[in-house]
């Protein structure tokens, strides 16, 4: 398995622990200029539940994976958590504020790839 793989496998782990849904990867890579190889985007229900998420692909990220994010923002509102693995960008979000910015169809030529919520 690619360390990749393994950050991306430990970042889904770590969103499904705290039952994220509408998980979707966005896979940039056949993209020209991007800031990183994959979005990792996600939902959850309350401010409570996106720093949940947060804290949990955190935790899991450094145990399965041994990485720590570059940079983590929007903790303190969490209504857009944004956490940076350099080769991939996780955004967690509230409905309304990930409706409001649409980043999937920002990125029209992205693969696309929903993860099913296990709940």
């Amino acid at each position: 398995m690619s360390k990749d793989n393994k950050l991306l496998d430990a970042i889904v782990k770590g969103l499904q622990d705290k039952k994220g849904h509408n998980i979707v990867i966005a896979d940039l890579t056949k993209i020209d200029d991007t800031i990183c190889k994959q979005f990792v985007i996600c939902t959850g229900g309350s401010p409570t539940q996106v720093q949940a998420l947060a804290i949990s692909v955190g935790d899991v990220v450094r145990e399965d994976a041994s990485a720590r994010p570059v940079a983590v923002d929007g903790m303190r509102h969490a209504q857009w958590v944004a956490m940076d693995y350099a080769e991939i960008i996780v955004h967690i979000f509230l409905p309304e504020i990930r409706e409001f910015y649409d980043i999937e169809h920002l990125w029209a030529d992205a693969d696309l790839v929903q993860i099913p919520d296990l709940d």
